[in-house]
């Protein structure tokens, strides 16, 4: 037997399929509150075959049971909010039990397979286009991705003979990252003045004296996650009774990879359409029931035709006002509340509302071959038992 054969009788260890995954969707590219990865290990066991859904349902467990298959790629994850306790107080908690009884694994790209170019979205604007009669070109994210890593920065005010042991501090809070480097940090020597009230202990000086000390700035990026823990380990560094510090909010900084990384998607369609003729078209490539279409927009008496189209799978309220700035008339997505419909129209973009599921399941056929073109010798299948909730 070759070797190759082998490998495809036997499966690929996990560690191998995860990075496929992770190559296709990188998970860097994800929201800052999504949970994505690896959310169940299973048992260790090399993966010959993978089911894919877009939620992991205890009928999509029992399919993939059924089907042999060691890992689920579920596209929502299972587990999004920290559970307190495993006692099966939620389906998905008892879904993650009997998955770890089973030993199949959970892997979840949500959001990253999103934001990659020719992800989610792109397939999303791709069916728009195609429903339309033609092509979209100009495609672009609606909100470029944004380097994950640090959000805040902490500026703190120190002894000079202290910095060390306050960067160093901060640091093991989780301070400092940047890339693949850590203990990052910037430091500025001044002089800093402080006059101690009645009540005060001043570490340096006396109390009712203005002290005049040789100080350093430092600062040092973290993430929000961090804020806590660096803040507390300041003040449990820092020689200060009351330490002097800032916090400061940074704006997300776009990633290197290309106007097509991100949230949403925006193109301009190479054949006009309205709302209305749209619908029924895209509801038969979704292979979903009739959409929902906001109230039509006249010009000139006539209902509007819409060549800037945005969209966005799922759940798109977030970024309608996104897609207002980058010029579409016409947002296409999964679902929105009734008053997020109201201001889509105060914005001036007419709404098409497919349902959630409906646009990100189609994606699924697409994601295993891209899955079974990186991992040779995988089997992925598509779920059957996965469907809409909603019929």
């Amino acid at each position: 037997m070759a070797h190759g054969d082998e490998m495809a009788h036997d499966g690929r260890p996990l560690s191998e399929v995860i990075a496929a995954l992770g190559a296709i969707a990188p998970l860097p590219l994800a929201e800052s509150w999504d949970k994505v990865g690896l959310l169940v290990a299973g048992d260790g066991r090399a993966v010959s075959k993978a089911l894919l859904a877009i939620d992991v349902t205890s009928d999509v467990l029992d399919e993939a049971k059924a089907l042999g298959a060691q890992l689920i790629v579920g596209y929502h994850p299972l587990l999004f909010k920290p559970l307190e306790r495993l006692d099966g107080g939620s389906w998905q908690c008892r879904v993650a039990i009997d998955a770890v009884r089973a030993g199949i694994a959970i892997y979840s790209p949500h959001t990253a397979l999103d934001a990659v170019d020719g992800g989610v979205n792109d397939w999303l604007l791709e069916s728009v286009a195609a429903a339309a009669g033609g092509s979209a070109h100009g495609v672009a994210a609606l909100v470029a991705a944004a380097a994950q890593g640090a959000t805040h920065k902490i500026v703190v005010f120190v002894p000079e003979d202290s910095a060390d042991r306050v960067r160093e501090a901060l640091s093991a809070a989780g301070a400092g990252v940047i890339g693949a480097y850590s203990h990052c940090s910037f430091t500025l020597v001044g002089e800093g003045t402080f006059l101690g009230g009645e009540g005060s202990a001043p570490a340096v000086g006396a109390r009712g004296r203005l002290e005049r000390v040789r100080e350093v700035r430092l600062e040092m990026p973290l993430p929000r996650r961090a804020l806590s823990a660096a803040i507390a380990a300041l003040h449990a560094a820092h020689p200060y009774e009351e330490p002097a510090f800032d916090v400061v909010p940074l704006e997300p900084v776009p990633t290197r990879t290309g106007p097509r990384t991100g949230a949403g998607r925006v193109g301009t369609l190479s054949r006009l359409s309205t709302a209305r003729a749209l619908a029924p078209r895209l509801a038969e490539i979704l292979g979903c029931g009739p959409l929902s279409a906001s109230r039509e927009v006249a010009r000139g008496g006539v209902a509007a035709t819409h060549g800037r189209v945005a969209v966005c799978a799922g759940s798109g309220a977030s970024l309608l006002d996104a897609a207002a700035r980058a010029g579409a008339t016409l947002f296409v997505t999964g679902e929105l509340s009734h008053h997020d419909v109201l201001r889509a129209h105060a914005l001036g973009l007419e709404v098409l509302l497919a349902g959630h599921t409906n646009t990100e399941r189609g994606y699924l056929p697409r994601l295993a071959a891209a899955l079974a073109e990186r991992a040779p010798g995988l089997e992925c299948v598509v779920s059957v038992a996965d469907c809409d909730p909603l019929g």
